[in-house]
């Protein structure tokens, strides 16, 4: 909301405040500020003067030579005859024109046509063209710092005109300061208004607001028709029906006659552009005027183009075609609430009005609305149309329905001030169910309680009273009645917030909260970190890649059609394919980056990620998705191979507490490589066992399938990955610490190494060397894998070395020998390992 302080300042009197200290203060009391601008303080130098007289260029189609009256303004350039020369290329220049001159050694703050603005503005100089010396420059209003969005219509594509008719006084102007002479320097504050807050999308508003931060009185803008003098009163010409009384709470009409199209005065436009908004004419800058004041959008429709002289407020029909008056044929649909007379339809309800009914320069009469629509609908037909407006944008936040007639009344006022009119007595107004402000008690002991303070009632009651609001009642309980148009205030805590920001936020005591402050962190987050902090140290870096990704990506590493990986939950609104569903596996997230490494000449890469995973649940649409966490690992490079990734996911299990891992081989995974592809398994639960299952998986790891790793470019690249389900990892870690004393007997070890067939997996035979070796076997250690002239096709040499220890004596060679013949002959048994003479 662009607040200007001159503006401002016709409703409540802050002279004596500076825009610094106003700044300051409406933070502190709530009102969020964005910015604030200082408009012209950029300008030197440019003075206000009249063009006496025009010849063409003798060497240019397009450029005159411009005489100018700059009064006793000294000049460089200024000739005998006390007229300054300017040749300039403008369009709409005239004799007699009174236009901004910037003097030679003058400064606008810009930018220049066709240019980028310039920080400190543009310097002007005299200078020659087509041979022509030019003493300055005339300037357009946005060459002199406004946006070319608020430049009035009349001179929005050539200088700044100023027609004597609206810049009252100004002939007697001529060679004084242009800034000084509009009154053009002055401070607009961009207040950031929460949606909350509709009531202060309005001057009044942030009037009411000033007035409470700085306990200053404000006064209502006037509203009073001094001298109803149209013909006959407004009922006599227009009559009003609602019929979707849900979406339209009330309708006002009055009638305006002999109405005289034309520019606004100079102190309307000026309002206008300093809040945004472009002068057009003086009955539409009226309605935008009062908008920008009440917060009530207005609109204007000529009476004679109203069929029938009546009113009627209802819904569109499916498929009609309407053009709106920015010229645009719309389709419309039956939700769509529209202003209709009795053959057609003239506006669209709260966002914009028709062509078919505009005010033009031959309109006499006019019928001024000011109604109240349905937010909802608003917003829903603003949507579907594409077509956001400052009066659908203010609707849509909720407007106080008995605005209505005020602001109505405000627009007749203005046009019988400004002699654009004849206004009519008395209004057509609808009204069907009055609304009423809530009533509730608030407690004195409960505000102070829980704002830290000690405030007596009185200064509450003060407090509130500076916004209208009504307090009756007596001892703790205050029985606040709000005005209507706040809307916001509906519960106790809304008005101890409202005590809260006049007394200032910056004055309440700082204190902590008086319960356990004290942090903790869940179970499975410790686990999470606890696994960071383990792959860190073995020297990977963690990364993190969007939940948002691609359906092929699945494609791309080779996931069956069939596969639950395939299960994914589909955004509704995405921002493209490539963001289209939620992932279920991190692997081709993971591929993504290795891949993007790779083509960036990194050599070697050991990265991980932690992160959410999703799945659809098609049993039941009305619950949620699946979502679970994954720990995925990838890496390429010298030095790395299958055993590297094994290490470090054996590493990381133990780190966390889990025991007895196990790796199955596994050759149907379309990601990975057919023989070099196995499942992390780990013991099963003791009611798995019972139900017949010996191991729970983990995840899946192996070397990337070569057509894999092709698909993301990175042909002839060995790459390791794996996938970890974290909530099976979670409900098998054992983070707690034992105490285990040091051994204080010596072991011993021997190494063996068997023949065994060559589909052998090693970890069978660690499983029977464990199960044999008693409670005196330490450790078991794969040191060697051998394969030869000096073993037979088929087989292959697999070495261990096995330590054994006794936590109550010194092991003699007896004592070892026995356990250590058990585990061999167990190995032949079970097997058919035999031992091989090392």
């Amino acid at each position: 909301m662009l607040v200007p302080v001159e503006w401002l300042n016709d409703y409540i009197d802050l002279s004596d405040v500076s825009t610094v200290d106003f700044c300051d203060r409406m933070i502190m009391s709530g009102s969020n500020l964005e910015t604030c601008e200082t408009f012209c303080e950029e300008m030197e130098n440019v003075v206000v003067g009249r063009i006496e007289k025009i010849d063409r260029h003798p060497d240019a189609d397009k450029l005159v030579v411009c005489m100018l009256n700059i009064g006793d303004k000294e000049a460089n350039g200024k000739g005998e005859d006390g007229l300054l020369q300017i040749v300039t290329g403008a369009p709409n220049v005239f004799e007699g024109a009174i236009v901004p001159v910037a003097l030679h050694k003058s400064r606008i703050p810009g930018p220049l046509h066709g240019q980028p603005k310039q920080e400190g503005g543009v310097k002007i100089t005299k200078g020659k063209l087509r041979g022509v010396e030019s003493y300055g420059m005339l300037c357009s209003a946005s060459e002199l710092g406004f946006d070319e969005k608020v430049v009035p219509v009349v001179h929005k594509d050539g200088i700044w005109i100023l027609d004597p008719a609206c810049y009252d006084g100004i002939e007697e102007k001529i060679g004084q300061d242009f800034a000084e002479a509009l009154q053009l320097k002055q401070a607009v504050v961009d207040f950031e208004i929460t949606p909350n807050r509709p009531d202060c999308l309005a001057m009044i508003g942030m009037a009411r607001e000033a007035s409470a931060t700085f306990k200053k009185p404000f006064s209502y803008p006037d509203t009073e028709i001094k001298e109803a003098n149209g013909e006959g009163n407004s009922s006599d010409y227009v009559s009003v029906e609602i019929k979707n009384t849900d979406a339209c709470k009330r309708y006002v009409a009055r009638i305006v006659t002999d109405v005289k199209v034309a520019q606004s005065p100079w102190w309307l436009q000026k309002r206008l552009m300093y809040a945004g908004m472009r002068p057009i004419n003086n009955i539409v800058d009226i309605t935008n005027f009062v908008m920008l004041e009440y917060g009530q959008p207005l609109h204007a429709f000529d009476i004679n183009e109203v069929k029938g002289g009546k009113i009627i407020v209802d819904n569109a029909a499916d498929g009609e075609k309407f053009t709106t008056l920015d010229e645009n044929e719309r389709t419309l649909t039956s939700d769509m609430l529209m202003i209709k007379d009795t053959e057609r339809s003239i506006a669209v309800a709260g966002v914009m009005g028709g062509l078919n009914s505009e005010i033009e320069e031959n309109t006499k009469t006019i019928i001024v609305e000011s109604a109240n629509f349905n937010g909802d609908s608003v917003r829903t037909t603003a949507k579907s149309l594409v077509l956001r407006t400052e009066a659908s944008s203010r609707f849509e936040k909720g407007i106080d329905p008995n605005l209505t007639e005020a602001a109505a009344d405000r627009v007749c006022r203005l046009i019988e001030m400004i002699g654009a009119g004849k206004v009519c007595e008395g209004s057509v107004d609808v009204y069907p169910n009055p609304e009423t402000a809530k009533t509730i008690d608030v407690r004195v002991s409960r505000i102070n309680h829980v704002l830290g303070i000690e405030l007596p009632r009185e200064t509450m009651v003060e407090m509130l009273n500076s916004l209208e609001i009504q307090v009756a009642g007596e001892g703790d309980i205050m029985t606040v009645t709000p005005p209507t148009i706040r809307q916001d205030l509906l519960e106790e805590e809304d008005y101890i917030e409202e005590v809260a920001r006049l007394y200032g936020y910056d004055n309440l005591p700082v204190t902590l909260p008086k319960s356990n402050c004290e942090a903790g962190m869940s179970y499975e987050r410790s686990i999470r970190d606890k696994a960071r902090e383990a792959l860190c140290s073995m020297g990977l870096n963690e990364i993190q890649t969007y939940s948002f990704v691609s359906p092929s990506g699945v494609d791309k590493v080779r996931i069956d059609e069939d596969s639950w990986e395939r299960a994914f939950v589909k955004l509704i609104n995405p921002l493209g394919e490539e963001n289209s569903v939620m992932r279920t596996i991190l692997t081709p997230n993971m591929m993504e980056v290795l891949a993007r490494n790779y083509s960036r000449n990194l050599p070697e890469v050991r990265a991980f990620e932690i992160g959410n995973t999703f799945m659809d649940n098609p049993i039941s649409r009305d619950k949620l998705p699946d979502e679970d966490y994954s720990l995925c690992i990838g890496m390429y490079g010298k030095g790395v191979d299958f055993y590297t990734l094994k290490g470090v996911v054996v590493e990381l299990l133990t780190e966390l507490g889990i025991k007895n891992i196990s790796f199955e081989a596994e050759s149907e995974y379309g990601v990975y490589h057919p023989g070099r592809c196995a499942r992390v398994q780990v013991e099963a639960s003791e009611a798995m066992k019972n139900a017949g299952i010996d191991t729970e998986e983990l995840g899946i790891m192996g070397e990337v399938h070569p057509d894999v790793a092709e698909n993301y470019g990175m042909d002839g690249v060995r790459i390791y990955c794996c996938e970890l389900m974290f909530s099976a990892i979670l409900s098998k870690a054992d983070t707690s610490i034992v105490y285990t004393p040091l051994p204080k007997y010596p072991s011993t070890s021997r190494d063996i190494a068997l023949l065994v067939d060559e589909e052998m997996e090693v970890g069978k035979i660690e499983e029977v060397i464990k199960a044999n070796g008693k409670a005196i076997l330490e450790k078991v250690k794969l040191f060697d894998v051998y394969r030869g002239k000096q073993v037979e096709e088929g087989k292959k040499s697999v070495a261990f070395n096995l330590t054994y220890r006794d936590k109550d004596k010194t092991l003699t060679d007896e004592d070892v020998a026995e356990v250590h013949n058990g585990v061999l002959a167990a190995l032949k048994e079970k097997l058919d390992a035999v031992l091989r003479e090392m």
